[in-house]
């Protein structure tokens, strides 16, 4: 049980609850957000009289609920959010957002030529990994500070925005000095205090599913960046671990809607992963936006049979375009715009 406390309340407004959770012989556990107080009560030995808190001065609401979605909950009146990528596209609105470009940067030719080639077929923004998490440590890691450098090259010349991975906390101020969109990866979904830290940024967060992560955990997840103030968050289901061999993961569209009841967090599917084949990206991506998602995740290299990471699953630049010309008349059917 947690108790919202009014962002007018005091601490003398909090005490007195805590004194009333004391009474009722529960012990409490305040948690001071910078938007919010909230007191959960702990221990609950005896009967908690709900009408007693919610009557308490400064009390917004009490949540039975054990794992209350505060920040993100949806009702049913209210409307997916729209969470900006740069200042010309958004994520979140009848418009589709797909971000497009290479796994890793590799070299200038590589991320302009890309860059280039997704905004002509109609992506909003270039995605492209500056730190790149690998299973193994003998495998390429990155160019680093050098890899953003490049990726803010390309949104010079093409105007769109960037979405780069971010995976260390002391890292987090040096990513967002070059983003416009901070990326967790799947691997770094509960790492909280990395969480926290991009909940302190002003900078949009695009969330991975962890790849064993439930939908709880995942809405979790983000209720962590949420908490310290940053309510620009976008989700991403990027598949989860099966015992499947023919795709590199599940890829789980039925989440898409569900989080849509859940959440008013705008979500967006990553095919590329979600399945670790070229052939199945353009299938999947159909049915990413025929069952409710707001945009799409795709990798996209110039010679995806000469990429240094994930060339399996990148898509070439035509095939991108043609990819992007399908999902026309699925995202019309569906009263939306790409």
């Amino acid at each position: 049980m947690v108790v919202i406390m009014s962002p007018r309340s005091t601490g003398q407004h909090v005490n007195h609850v805590v004194q009333l959770l004391g009474d009722m012989g529960a012990n409490a556990w305040v948690i001071n957000g910078r938007e919010s107080k909230v007191v959960e009560a702990l221990e609950v030995n005896g009967e908690v009289d709900v009408a007693r808190l919610e009557a308490a001065p400064m009390v917004d609401r009490v949540l039975t609920s054990p794992d209350p979605l505060l920040a993100s909950g949806r009702q049913p009146e209210d409307r997916t959010k729209e969470v900006p990528l740069g200042s010309v596209a958004s994520i979140g609105s009848k418009k589709l957002g797909v971000i497009a470009g290479p796994c890793a940067v590799e070299s200038k030719n590589q991320i302009l030529d890309v860059a280039a080639a997704v905004k002509e077929a109609g992506a909003v923004a270039l995605r492209g990994g500056a730190f790149k998490p690998r299973t193994s440590p003998y495998t390429f890691q990155g160019h680093g500070e050098a890899g953003l450098e490049l990726l803010a090259l390309a949104r010079e010349e093409t105007g769109l925005a960037i979405v780069t991975e971010v995976m260390r906390c002391e890292h987090v101020e040096l990513v967002a000095r070059y983003a416009d969109v901070l990326q967790v990866g799947s691997r770094n979904m509960s790492h909280f205090h990395l969480l926290s830290e991009v909940g302190r940024q002003n900078k949009p967060v695009l969330l991975k599913r962890g790849w064993s992560a439930t939908l709880d955990e995942f809405l979790l997840a983000a209720e962590y960046v949420m908490v310290e103030g940053n309510h620009k968050v976008i989700l991403c289901e990027r598949g989860i671990r099966t015992h499947e061999k023919y795709v590199r993961n599940t890829l789980a569209l039925a989440v898409v809607p569900e989080i849509k009841r859940l959440s008013t967090l705008p979500i967006i599917v990553d095919p590329s992963h979600g399945t670790g084949q070229r052939h199945l990206v353009t299938p999947m991506s159909k049915a990413a936006i025929a069952c409710g998602a707001d945009g799409l995740i795709v990798e996209v290299h110039p010679t995806p049979r000469k990429a240094w990471s994930d060339g399996s699953q990148s898509l070439a630049p035509d095939q991108f375009q043609q990819l992007m010309a399908e999902l026309e008349p699925i995202a019309m059917a569906c009263g939306r715009g790409v």
